[in-house]
C-alpha cells in the first residue's frame, strides 16, 4: 500500500533512503529530506507491506504537469526480489495517470524494466 510521507515517518524514510549510496552521509541525507519537505513539486511515498504492516520501501518523485520523475527508490533488503518496486510504480502511475513516469540516470533502468513488464502484460492480454 502506497502512503504519503509525513513527519511521523521521518526516521523510517531516512533509514530507507540511507540504502542509496548517495545518502551514506547524514548531512546529504538530511539535505535531501529537507528538499522533499520544502518543495511543492517533490514528494516522498512509502510502501507499507500489507502482510507485515511494516514500511519496507520508499520512492521520491519530482513532478510537473506532464512528467513524474522518479528520483529515488529504495527497498528494505529483507523485502527485495518480491516485486515491490513494480507494485510501487503501478500505484504511482495510478496517482499520476496523466503523467509520463520517467527516471533519472540512477532510476531509469528500474523504470525501463517496469515499462517492459507492463508492455509484456499488455501484449499477452491483446493476444487473448
Amino acid at each position: 500500500m502506497l502512503i504519503s510521507y509525513n513527519q511521523n515517518y521521518e526516521k523510517i524514510a531516512m533509514g530507507l533512503l540511507s540504502y542509496i549510496a548517495d545518502f551514506k552521509s547524514v548531512d546529504r541525507l538530511q539535505d535531501e529530506m529537507e528538499s522533499y519537505i520544502q518543495s511543492e513539486d517533490k514528494q516522498l511515498f512509502l510502501w507499507k507491506d500489507t502482510d507485515t504492516d511494516n514500511i519496507v520501501g520508499i520512492i521520491g518523485v519530482e513532478y510537473n504537469d506532464v512528467v513524474a520523475l522518479v528520483r529515488h527508490v529504495a527497498i528494505n533488503p529483507s523485502f527485495r526480489n518480491e516485486g515491490i518496486v513494480y507494485k510501487l510504480l503501478n500505484k504511482l502511475q495510478s496517482l499520476f495517470p496523466n503523467h509520463a513516469i520517467n527516471g533519472t540516470l540512477e532510476t531509469a533502468p528500474i523504470i525501463a524494466k517496469w515499462a517492459q513488464k507492463l508492455n509484456e502484460i499488455d501484449d499477452s492480454v491483446d493476444q487473448k
